[in-house]
């Protein structure tokens, strides 16, 4: 058996969905473990592109079994209007390819109320929610009122899960300027949806355990990244949910023992939505360029990415709190062209050179990057598939890249394509 992590190991949209879609052709299970439909994970195959929110992104390949574990909150009408519309794109997904935890709890039309209003009366102190209700989906779980898959499928426990989450979420919605909630309404929406949703939901955690000791090949797939994890992120500029390698196995019920390697994804780059520190963003020509070559644009939100030089500290904390075993390093062709390339090192903070991400909000805010300056390179690594064909400052640049983080690459990406990887590592080989 063979179980590999997948996490972003920067603060997301680091080309998970390509990289995990290139690993599903190895894998038999791809499991989501964490997160909700704010992931926007986007794959080009043979020319045709996917953009996937919520479903693993292993399901577009035929044979392989995805499974959205109870680590997930999940909108279920979202859900299925992700499944129908790569329907229409040729990709059908049966109950034998697709499995929905049963323990999973639900993301409700009130929770994205809620995210929105709260975003909006935060004025500047926004921290950038994809207004989704990802966040309070997680608060109403933690506080053991939330609606979970199974709910659907017994009416009577629904009207009391029904009546302890009105309980709450009146008097807030009423703070809110919010309109009264229709617990009536949405029970008859649940149920509506019931028979489509309970069609895919099993307890998840069983089919693992006989993956496991079948011996299967299994691949889990964050969300997000390391540095946006509630525990370990830029705090409060965080996602609502643990985005470390341990998460997958809480967030899709196995147990450690179950992962053999963590893969931990960077861009030759560095970028951020929303709001929240950033020590290596490039509000300038240079980052402009960046996120022009790179196309840096939310899959979700549709909003720029703020764009920078690629941050080592961070990457090598991120690490660190993951356990990586290696890394996947994707873009490296935006750099094409570059005269000089920047890397950063360390921080200053008042003055005092540091070489960690600290954990308070001020500090944060005032840190210094100090750089190290690398020759960049004038030829093309669009698209290359081995070492050879990369010029020799780009293999220069990835390998001081390795140095710097303390982690071997394990796969290099070299444009969106699926096939455009060079391979160091196989993460499912021991």
């Amino acid at each position: 058996m063979a179980g590999v992590v997948v996490v972003g190991a920067q603060w997301g949209d680091e080309g998970k969905g390509k990289i995990v879609d290139w690993l599903s052709s190895r894998a038999d299970v791809v499991v989501r473990f964490q997160g909700g439909h704010n992931a926007g994970h986007t794959l080009v195959i043979d020319g045709r592109v996917f953009k996937l929110n919520l479903l693993p992104s292993g399901v577009v390949r035929g044979g392989k079994l995805s499974i959205i574990g109870n680590g997930v909150v999940v909108d279920p009408w979202h859900l299925l209007a992700e499944i129908d519309a790569i329907a229409a794109e040729g990709v059908t997904l049966t109950e034998d390819d697709l499995l929905l935890a049963d323990n999973a709890c639900l993301i409700l039309p009130w929770h994205k109320d809620i995210d929105a209003a709260r975003e909006q009366a935060a004025g500047d102190a926004q921290i950038g929610t994809t207004r989704r209700g990802i966040g309070p989906a997680y608060e109403d779980k933690v506080g053991r009122r939330a609606i979970r898959v199974a709910d659907l499928a017994d009416p009577a426990a629904l009207d009391l899960k029904l009546d302890r989450l009105l309980a709450h979420h009146r008097p807030l919605r009423v703070g809110l300027g919010l309109p009264e909630p229709d617990g009536s309404a949405l029970k008859a929406d649940l149920l509506a949806i019931a028979p489509r949703i309970l069609g895919y939901s099993k307890p998840v955690w069983d089919r693992l355990d006989q993956a496991v000791r079948l011996g299967r090949r299994i691949l889990f797939e964050g969300a997000q990244g390391v540095m946006l994890d509630v525990d370990h992120g830029t705090y409060p500029f965080v996602t609502s949910s643990n985005v470390v390698s341990g998460q997958a196995a809480a967030g899709s019920g196995v147990g450690p023992g179950a992962i053999n390697y963590v893969l931990g994804l960077v861009k030759a780059y560095t970028t951020r939505v929303g709001g929240g520190p950033f020590p290596t963003e490039q509000d300038n020509d240079v980052g402009r360029r960046l996120g022009e070559r790179g196309r840096e644009f939310g899959t979700n939100t549709g909003r720029a990415r703020r764009c920078g030089w690629f941050d080592a500290v961070m990457v090598r904390q991120a690490c660190a709190v993951s356990g990586v075993n290696g890394l996947a390093l994707t873009k490296l062709d935006v750099l094409d062209g570059f005269e000089e390339i920047r890397i950063c090192t360390h921080y200053r903070l008042d003055g005092v050179l540091i070489d960690r991400f600290p954990s308070g909000m001020t500090d944060q805010s005032r840190l210094e990057p100090v750089y190290e300056t690398v020759r960049g390179w004038s030829g093309s690594t669009h698209g290359a598939r081995s070492w050879t064909q990369l010029p020799g400052e780009a293999v220069k640049y990835v390998r001081r890249l390795e140095e710097l983080v303390g982690k071997p690459v394990a796969l290099l990406s070299t444009s969106p394509e699926r096939e455009d990887v060079i391979l160091m590592r196989d993460p499912f080989e021991k």
